[in-house]
């Protein structure tokens, strides 16, 4: 098997995407454990920023498996409108990349 720049950027994507969703996990885990103790907390701003630089589906999983923060409002809304987010995140970097390579975009220049 050769290894090329496309399946060396895919292992690592996937492999940065396997761990921030296992730290996701792990932060969610660690939350609840701390709550049961009445210890020092994870702030709700740590975990929602840790959902949304890529480890949404680690901390659903969490939250799931461990019915951790499942009706405390308004963190659950927020959580749930990470991947809408992407979403739509990448049609605006979609369409500015297009835009700014458009010759069309130059040409008007």
């Amino acid at each position: 098997m050769t290894v090329t720049p496309l399946t060396t950027g895919v292992l690592l994507t996937g492999g940065v995407f396997a761990f921030v969703n296992g730290v996701a996990f792990w932060m969610f885990y660690v939350d609840k454990e701390r709550a049961i103790r009445g210890e020092w907390r994870i702030s709700e701003t740590s975990l929602l920023m840790l959902a949304f630089l890529g480890g949404w589906v680690g901390a659903k999983a969490a939250q799931r498996r461990f019915r951790h923060k499942t009706r405390k409002q308004p963190f659950r809304t927020f959580l749930n409108l990470i991947p809408f987010l992407w979403v739509i995140l990448g049609f605006a970097f979609a369409y500015e990349t297009d835009l700014m390579n458009s010759r069309s975009f130059f040409a008007a220049q």
